[in-house]
């Protein structure tokens, strides 16, 4: 399956410029900046060891697109004999510093995008080897470096005898030995009786080692599997980042040779995806904001994830001996064929999942409690398409997602709950067969509530969400219930009945103060309006409603509160009442009642 060579540096990068070596067009772009360029240059000088690159060689059933590196410009469009799959950075370091007759583009430390060409300081190169990092340094595009805000120049490399009067070998030139020779002979005649024995110790020490120096290269032969490519690709990257399937789906789709013959042109995955996620987040923005990037929110490995189980599903009705799944090999095998057939039905199934999220007072990616319960929603939609719209559907897949976000069922692993949610969903939807193991095997226990106190608990935003499903009224602009196209209108989040200034007075009875029970949906404009007592501020905040205070009541009924324990500033019955007005509105939308209450009322009889 692989070879594990040798390579002399100089092949290597001859093999980048001739774009005899490529690379497939999952890599990321090449960013390394000055400081690491300078230190990698300094590795090969002292034929250091340089860390193993691996490669791919083409020619297999696995096509991938591929591109040069950066900065090659090989004579036409040379097809390439190995893909490199890790390595890149390294390998177009060099080739840009010491193989191109041009500036490097690269960034400073900060960032900053720059040009830079690469000398070594030859007195310092034939010291101490600990001195070398030293005696490696950058210049300018214009070879000249300035200071005092690029006012005074101190130092001009601009032209040969400027390099020489430094004692400046320009490492551009290392493996062209004409112009190698004509620079030696520049530079000895300089100062002939200091340059010459100087000249013959660099030229041991730092020319050679860099003309010998050579790459171990593993070489992955063309039959290697796609699955094993990324696999291998993960365990030995340099870089630290995994290597995500979309972008190997990418070059392969890419490399799809039927698809380009009858089209004339190749897939774009990126741009489908982009114009699939556009038009989501356009309409639904729960599925993440467009200004913060096509993987935010809804993402690329979600909507394949979703087209793998609709694909392993058909396969297993069919007789295929499938089983539904979404595992990353799933997503590797997803024909190109079968992802052009399905991404339009599953674009539809996620903007249905849109719908039914409004539905459920769920708009903002903030207030979504998992992400990742969308998928097999999704899935289900696409494979059963306009069944899912009946009344008795609609209250299924209600139950269905509640007890998944209150039960906090898609919160370990998922790939798993995925497949079995799937499997169990659509025959109770089409035949009213069992319910699936997120309905059945989901509970909440009653005192769960006590320690919901952040958006980082998927209950936590569901409670949220049911306050607004079920008609809560702000508490200042009280014309009429919440809707979720007035959430960021009017400033809504969750926020405190009893302020945390009441409490700093010793007033918690010993109850949690921060968790859910003591919060609910608010405008800002409410919320400023909520300090002190609960019964100095409700005074205020009804006569600033104009309302009768029995009306104001009926406000204050929407979000399970109970008026007279606010007017009291009774903590302990406000708080009791409520956590059982809120378990009540749980057990509603679960279709099951709480643990401990059914626990309790069963010893009570």
């Amino acid at each position: 399956m692989a070879a594990l060579d040798n390579v002399k540096l100089k092949d290597v990068l001859a093999d980048v410029a001739s774009g005899s070596l490529q690379l497939p067009d999952f890599q990321r772009n090449w960013k390394w900046d000055d400081d690491r360029i300078r230190a990698i240059i300094a590795t090969v000088t002292l034929d250091y060891p340089l860390g193993v690159v691996m490669t791919l060689q083409t020619g297999g059933a696995t096509r991938f697109r591929s591109r040069t590196l950066t900065g090659a410009r090989p004579d036409g469009d040379p097809a390439a004999d190995l893909l490199l799959l890790d390595g890149q950075q390294r390998l177009t370091s060099l080739f840009q510093a010491l193989w191109l007759d041009a500036p490097v583009e690269t960034a400073d430390a900060r960032g900053k995008p720059i040009e830079r060409w690469y000398y070594v300081d030859i007195a310092k190169a034939v010291g101490p080897s600990a001195d070398r990092d030293e005696a490696i340094l950058s210049v300018p595009a214009d070879k000249v470096l300035r200071t005092d805000f690029n006012r005074t120049v101190v130092l001009d490399l601009s032209t040969t005898k400027g390099e020489c009067a430094a004692g400046l070998f320009p490492l551009h030139l290392v493996f062209d030995a004409q112009r190698v020779n004509q620079w030696m002979m520049s530079y000895v005649k300089a100062d002939e009786d200091r340059n010459w024995a100087l000249w013959g110790q660099f030229d041991e020490s730092v020319l050679q080692q860099i003309r010998a120096f050579q790459v171990p290269m593993i070489r992955l032969a063309a039959s290697t599997s796609m699955d094993a490519v990324c696999a291998v690709f993960e365990r030995v990257n340099t870089g630290g980042v995994p290597l995500n399937v979309f972008e190997l789906l990418t070059a392969t789709y890419a490399g799809d040779r039927e698809y380009e013959n009858r089209t004339g042109d190749y897939y774009q995955l990126p741009q489908v995806w982009r114009e699939i996620k556009q038009a989501l987040a356009a309409k639904y923005p729960v599925f993440g904001r467009l200004d913060s990037g096509l993987e935010n929110g809804l993402s690329s490995i979600d909507f394949l994830q979703a087209i793998a189980l609709v694909r392993t599903w058909e396969r297993k009705q069919a007789g295929a001996g499938a089983t539904v799944s979404c595992k990353r090999r799933d997503l590797l095998d997803l024909p190109l064929a079968d992802f052009v057939r399905l991404a339009p039905k599953l674009a539809e199934a996620f903007a249905w999942v849109g719908d039914f999220l409004e539905r459920q007072c769920i708009v903002r990616p903030n207030d979504l409690p998992y992400k990742t319960q969308l998928v097999p929603l999704a899935a289900v939609r696409a494979i059963l398409d306009t069944a899912l719209d009946g009344l008795g559907s609609e209250e299924k897949t209600e139950q269905w997602y509640w007890c998944g976000v209150l039960g906090e069922m898609y919160g370990g692993s998922t790939e798993t709950r995925f497949t079995r949610d799937v499997e169990q969903f659509v025959p109770w939807i089409a035949h009213d067969e069992r319910a699936p193991d997120t309905v059945t095997d989901a509970f909440f226990f009653a005192d769960r509530l006590d320690s919901l106190t952040t958006r980082n608990s998927a209950a936590y935003k569901g409670i949220y969400a049911l306050l607004i499903k079920q008609g809560a009224v702000d508490l200042h602009y009280t014309d009429s219930p919440l809707k979720p196209g007035r959430l960021d209108e009017y400033g809504v989040d969750v926020r405190q009945i009893f302020p945390k200034t009441w409490f700093r007075r010793g007033n918690s009875e010993g109850l949690p103060t921060n968790s859910i029970v003591n919060k609910t949906p608010l405008s800002y404009r409410a919320a400023m309006d909520m300090t002190g007592a609960p019964a100095s501020y409700l005074s205020t905040m009804v006569a600033a409603s104009d309302m009768r205070p029995e009306w104001f009541d009926d406000v204050l009924a929407t979000h399970l509160i109970d008026p007279e324990a606010l007017r009291d500033n009774d903590y302990e019955r406000f708080y009791r009442d409520r956590s059982k007005q809120l378990q009540d509105l749980v057990q509603v939308a679960m279709g099951k009642r709480t643990m401990l209450r059914d626990l309790a009322e069963a010893d009570a009889r």
